[in-house]
């Protein structure tokens, strides 16, 4: 496969991908800004999100500050932010077009009829009580999307690229999301363990799909070293981030098996999948929740810069 083939499709996938996580944070977001809040950054939700979406610079520039209309639009429908989710579906549609004879027609119109239906949405028509609405709709388009890829597809090189720019995106997302609400969002240290506490948890999970699942594995009321090893370290939690490293593992000795040859980004996976593996949760809060999740971030960044020099994505 051409490199700029390669390209297109790991970052159909990542956009994709990318659309649905933006959709989650905006989840958080609205969903914290809606719970009582004490003493200092009572406001800064919204500004939290935007820093986990990594666009409150972008946003800074049109904006004088972060408000909910303001940065609901900017994330949403905002054709000049890149990591909107407008943004994201038109850069995966367009890279689908580009590879249209490497999608199978399911992918196809499940992509291009959530661009088409995307398009005829004022934004000036969602109202809050519809937000919602439109986030479930989002993650619904993304979820249609990757069954029809691991329905129809062949387990070729197509499929691995798909496969690597799905996982590494979903990891980002997952470390972004936990690093804004222990880090950012939380005030005090006294809130630790209170009900204003345990409600931006449930809200966390339930932005990832996981409030009742968590429910099935734990058995007991929020607890934050339980549900952060569960985002992080347990692997039957597909948006953990081992679950993410597991698959990227899976991707990379994919297309060994197919190319017939070594990758230098293997050594890389492996290396922080094997530190998913060999981590406990008490460890990570005892050296920093945040410091480890900033370590993680780049070691995430890393690995995809090192996979578009090995498959030469811009050759």
């Amino acid at each position: 496969m051409l490199g700029r083939s390669a390209n297109d499709l790991f970052w159909l996938s990542r956009y994709l991908e990318r659309a649905e996580n933006m959709a989650r944070l905006i989840e958080v977001g609205y969903r914290i800004a809606l719970l009582p809040r004490e003493g200092e950054g009572y406001n800064e939700e919204w500004r939290s999100t935007l820093q986990s979406a990594g666009c409150e610079a972008g946003y800074l520039a049109k904006y004088d500050a972060p408000t909910t209309a303001d940065v609901i639009n900017y994330l949403l429908f905002d054709a000049e932010n890149p990591s909107s989710v407008r943004s994201c579906i038109d850069v995966a549609r367009r890279n689908a077009r580009a590879q249209r004879t490497a999608l199978t027609r399911e992918m196809w119109e499940s992509l291009n009829s959530a661009w088409i239906d995307f398009q005829v949405i004022n934004p000036g028509n969602v109202s809050a009580d519809q937000l919602p609405a439109l986030l479930d709709w989002v993650k619904e388009r993304s979820a249609t999307y990757r069954g029809a890829l691991l329905n129809t597809i062949l387990r070729n090189d197509t499929f691995y690229f798909s496969q690597l720019g799905t996982f590494l995106e979903r990891a980002d997302n997952t470390a972004r999301i936990l690093d804004v609400k222990y880090f950012v969002l939380l005030p005090s240290y006294q809130m630790i363990g209170s009900s204003v506490d345990n409600l931006q948890w449930a809200s966390i999970l339930r932005s990832v799909s996981a409030h009742r699942s968590y429910r099935w594995v734990y058995r007991q009321h929020y607890k934050p070293w339980n549900i952060a090893d569960y985002l992080i370290l347990n692997a039957e939690m597909p948006r953990s981030l081992k679950a993410c490293y597991l698959e990227i593992d899976q991707a990379i000795a994919g297309l060994q098996r197919f190319y017939h040859q070594a990758a230098p980004s293997i050594a890389s996976a492996k290396e922080t999948l094997v530190m998913l593996e060999n981590e406990n949760i008490d460890m990570i809060f005892q050296s920093g929740l945040h410091e480890f999740l900033t370590d993680f971030l780049a070691r995430n960044n890393r690995l995809g810069h090192e996979i578009s020099g090995v498959y030469h994505f811009n050759g």
